[in-house]
Order: C-alpha cells, then sequence, then structure tokens
C-alpha cells in the first residue's frame, strides 16, 4: 500500500508531462526509452540480496536483447547521484519515477521479489510515465539456479509493449555463466574497495571473457587513483567483444591519468575514425592541450569544436573550447564561447570566472567585475584564484575530460525558441516566465522546468527564473542544485524571497549557521517574511 500511494501522489503532484493544451511543439523525446529499477527483496533475505541489483540488470540486457530501448546500468548510477540517492537505498515509485525523469524514460519497471521455498517469486510491474498507467503486470517463478530463464520469460513478456520483440521470439539469450554474473553483482555493490576487486577478480577467474567485470575492475581502480591496474584490467578485452570499444575508450582515459599522452592521442583516434562520437572528441582535445597540438594531429580547438557539432546541448564542449582559445590568447573566441557555456549552465563557476578573465583582458571592467561575483557566490575558491598573479589568474588543467556513460541531454533549446516567430526575447522570456509560475503553482514541475530552461536561455539572470528553479530542486529533494540556483537568483537581484528559500536549503543541507544568516537577511529586508521566520523557528539554537 505504501508504494501505491507513493505512485499516486508522485502522478496527482504533476510528475508526468502536462496537457497537451498547456504544451508548446518542440522536439519528441526519445521513443520507449525504460527505466528498470532494483527489485525490492520484500522479505529481506540475506541469501538473495545481491538479485536486487542484479534484477535491474538482467532484466535491462534482456529487454536490450530484445530491441527495446532499456537504459544501461551506468546512467541509472547517474541519475541516482544526482538525486543524491544512496545506492543501497529502498526506493519508493515516486523516486523511481523522478529518476525516470532524468535519465528520459517513457517507461519504469519496478517490481519485487522473495523465496518461496526453493523457488524465486518475481513481479514486476511497467508502468508508462505519459499516461502514468500500470501497462504490464507480471508474475514468474523459477529455481535460483535459472535465475536467467526466469528474467527471460519476464522480458519477453513486457518487451512487445514497449517498442522490443514479439514474445514468439524463441531463441536463447546470451548469458555469462551464474557463478561469475553472481560475483559480479556482489562486486559492483561492494563498499570497499578490497572487496570489489575480490568479487570482480573471482567473475573473471570463473569466466575470464566476461568483460563485464573487467568495466567495473576498471571503475573500482580508477576510484582509488591506481591507473596503472585500471589499465590493466581493461586492456584484455579482445577485439571481437562487444565490450571492446567501451573498453577501450576506459583505456583511453587510464592513459590521460598516467600522462601517457601519445598512447591516448592514439586509442581515441582510433574510436573518432571507426564511430566518432562528442565524448571522444572532446578527450582527443583535452589530450591536445596537454601534449601541445599541431597543424598535423590537429589542435585542441578543432577537437572541442567536433565536439561540440556533435553535441550543441552540452555546456562542458562550449566551457572547453572557451577555456582552449583563451590559452591560445584568442581573447574573442574565448569570450564567445564562455558565455554560450553559462547560458547553457549558469552555476558553472568555472566559466563564469574565465569570462571573467578573458573579459578583463578584453578592457570590459564592469562585465568582468560581474562574472567574477558571481563566480565568487557559487564557491569560495575563486576568492583565492583572483589572488594569483594577473598572469597565472586563470590556473591550467580547466579543461574537462569526458566519460563515455553519460545521461541524455535536454533537448536543443534554440529550436523550441524557434516557434516565437518574430517575437523578441523579452517577450518570450516574459511569456515562458508566466507560464513557468503557473505550472510551478500546480506542482508540474517538469514542465515549469522545461520553461525555466527557455527562459534562462532567452535572460540567463533572470532572478525569478533562478529563483523558481531552486524551488523545483528543493521541492524535489535536490538540494546541492537548489543551492546554486537560489546563489544565482541573488546574485541577479537580492529579494527577501531568495533569502529564504536558500536559507530552507541550506536547513535541509543540515548547515544551520548559513540557514540562519539568510532567514535573518530575509527579515531585514522585508519582516512580514513568514517563511524566514518559520526556519528560524526551526533551526536548533
Amino acid at each position: 500500500m505504501r508504494r501505491r500511494a507513493a505512485l499516486a501522489c508522485a502522478l496527482a503532484c504533476g510528475v508526468l508531462w502536462s496537457s497537451a493544451a498547456h504544451a508548446q511543439p518542440g522536439p519528441a523525446p526519445p521513443a520507449n526509452r525504460i527505466l528498470v529499477a532494483p527489485f525490492e527483496n520484500v522479505t529481506r533475505d540475506a541469501r538473495i540480496f545481491w538479485l536486487g541489483e542484479a534484477s535491474a540488470v538482467l532484466l535491462t540486457d534482456d529487454l536490450n536483447a530484445l530491441g527495446a530501448r532499456a537504459i544501461t546500468r551506468d546512467e541509472r548510477r547517474e541519475a541516482f547521484d544526482q538525486l543524491q540517492v544512496p545506492a543501497a537505498a529502498a526506493l519508493t515509485d515516486a523516486t523511481v519515477i523522478r529518476i525516470g525523469q532524468i535519465v528520459g524514460a517513457a517507461h519504469i519497471v519496478i517490481g519485487t521479489l522473495q523465496l518461496d521455498g526453493d523457488t524465486l517469486v518475481v513481479h514486476a510491474r511497467d508502468i508508462a510515465l505519459e499516461p502514468g498507467k500500470i501497462q504490464g503486470n507480471v508474475t514468474e517463478r523459477g529455481p535460483v539456479s535459472d535465475l536467467f530463464g526466469t528474467f527471460e520469460r519476464l522480458a519477453r513478456t513486457l518487451s512487445p509493449s514497449m517498442g522490443g520483440a514479439a514474445a514468439a521470439v524463441a531463441s536463447p539469450l546470451a548469458h555469462p555463466v551464474l557463478g561469475a554474473f553472481e560475483s559480479y553483482i556482489k562486486g559492483v555493490l561492494a563498499e570497499k574497495p578490497d572487496t570489489a576487486v575480490s568479487y570482480l577478480t573471482a567473475a573473471l577467474q570463473t569466466q575470464p571473457t566476461f568483460d563485464r567485470a573487467r568495466l567495473a575492475l576498471w571503475q573500482v581502480y580508477d576510484r582509488e587513483g591506481d591507473h596503472d591496474r585500471a589499465l590493466a584490467a581493461v586492456l584484455p578485452i579482445a577485439a571481437q567483444s562487444p565490450l571492446e570499444p567501451r573498453g577501450r575508450f576506459l583505456a583511453g582515459l587510464s592513459e590521460i591519468n598516467l600522462q601517457r599522452y601519445d598512447a591516448a592521442y592514439a586509442t581515441f583516434k582510433a574510436l573518432v575514425d571507426r564511430a566518432p562520437s562528442a565524448q571522444a572528441f572532446n578527450n582527443l582535445g583535452v589530450v591536445q592541450m596537454r601534449r601541445g597540438g599541431s597543424p598535423q594531429a590537429g589542435q585542441a580547438t578543432y577537437f572541442f569544436d567536433k565536439a561540440r557539432d556533435a553535441d550543441p546541448t552540452d555546456a562542458d564542449y562550449c566551457f572547453n573550447l572557451g577555456y582552449a582559445y583563451w590559452q591560445d590568447h584568442d581573447t574573442q573566441a574565448a569570450i564567445y564561447w564562455l558565455r554560450e557555456a553559462v547560458r547553457r549552465n549558469v552555476a558553472d563557476g568555472d566559466a563564469h570566472f574565465v569570462l571573467g578573465a578573458a573579459l578583463a583582458a578584453a578592457g570590459n571592467a564592469a562585465e568582468a567585475a560581474r562574472e567574477r561575483e558571481l563566480a565568487r557566490r557559487l564557491s569560495s575558491t575563486y576568492a583565492e584564484w583572483e589572488k594569483r598573479p594577473a598572469a597565472d589568474i586563470v590556473p591550467k588543467r580547466l579543461e574537462r575530460i569526458k566519460t563515455e556513460s553519460e545521461l541524455p541531454h535536454a533537448a536543443r533549446i534554440e529550436e523550441t525558441l524557434a516557434t516565437g516567430g518574430q517575437r523578441s526575447q523579452q517577450d518570450l522570456a516574459r511569456f515562458y516566465l508566466d507560464r513557468a509560475r503557473r505550472l510551478f503553482q500546480q506542482e508540474n514541475d517538469r514542465d515549469a522546468m522545461a520553461d525555466l530552461n527557455r527562459v534562462l536561455f532567452l535572460s540567463p539572470y533572470q532572478a525569478e527564473a533562478h529563483l523558481l528553479v531552486g524551488r523545483i530542486h528543493l521541492r524535489d529533494g535536490q538540494v546541492r542544485e537548489a543551492i546554486d540556483a537560489l546563489k544565482i537568483s541573488l546574485w541577479s537581484a537580492e529579494t527577501a524571497d531568495a533569502h529564504a528559500a536558500l536559507a530552507e536549503a541550506y536547513f535541509a543541507a543540515k548547515d544551520n549557521d548559513s540557514a540562519r544568516a539568510e532567514a535573518e537577511r530575509a527579515l531585514a529586508l522585508d519582516p512580514a517574511a513568514d517563511a524566514a521566520r518559520r526556519i528560524l523557528d526551526r533551526i536548533p539554537r
């Protein structure tokens, strides 16, 4: 009942898309992407604790093998990080729905599992997010030794409604050895690096060709900064393996970290020659910035521009391009691309700081001061940077390396705004801000955020838009993002409402001193600010 109530609440609070009457035409999201959440071990049976995560991995693999479009574990883990959800947390349906939105899912699959004697009982529900309806309700049974068969039957039943193959497809799906798979899952769930390495090594001893365990082993070593072992973990992946491109990409990252730049260049160049990607082009730019580019091998700006062409929505590619031009002493090009970076991500402190330096170099002192002040509001780090000698005020190695697995970006705002015809940017911004206010009041956060993104593309320092963004993040439990947005709102225009909202965000982050300071500032600006007074009343004295 608790899970059903949470689901009903999430849907009623406007987690899903609003009706077409309130929507503007825009690019459609990828069709039928599916998020499979770890299944709930309802009896907390320690013998099958690992099957919660295993269920998500197995069902995702099987759905993809049947032609559906299930979201990978890496994307799911990144969404968990964005929402600050612990890896081992028991999730309500509402939280899973929110994660589904972040990864752009059209369907989510949630479920339970338990042992009935020696039989594993698995129950799964397919929820279509846009209509908010349960479209599949399936139960399968089988011995743990037939784990793969049980989940394959589950996938074949669910797949047709999600765009996959029909259930009549009878050929068996490829799976690893069960013992290797169990060790792999226990390895990725392990909290201690030594334990993770032990399980993942055991998986490879059981099945040396189980390359997914090699990728997981790379991640453990990489997090520990042991880049030699990380590189050694993925080099044995065979050329014919489906995971070979991913292994080569990770090898390239290790080569960058080991400062083996010639090897890293060769690795990423081979990848883009085979299958061009924004991330590989970007990392070629990073290599060239660190070892020095040349007309023959390509300048860093060339590769960063190729990355931006491949994915114009990613602020990091614009930042890297602007930063590379700054390092090349091309001030005007640096200013252009850094402005594009902050337009796409207004909370990018590094971009604001480097833009401030470039504007100062171009003689635009007033704008430069504004950008540096905003950077300082986002982090105290930038005040320390300003103490550096003028010639070295922008640190080296700010360029951003990309991993291969990243969440899909939102549809390009420019394409959506093209529907505005000849209306001025200010008129368009006011239109979207008015609509975002209404959607926020209706608790339709998804559509409100889409309109607020449009406002901030047109007017990056619109204070009320940042205030609403902060409140939405706070309502969704994304406290760090809320604090960033509210700081920018206050920098753009100081208001009691923004101080009160920031006080609430700091209180949620358990930073009581900052919460008290913001609430007191709100009351100084407006003694009738009841929200600030309520926060003060909740702060322990």
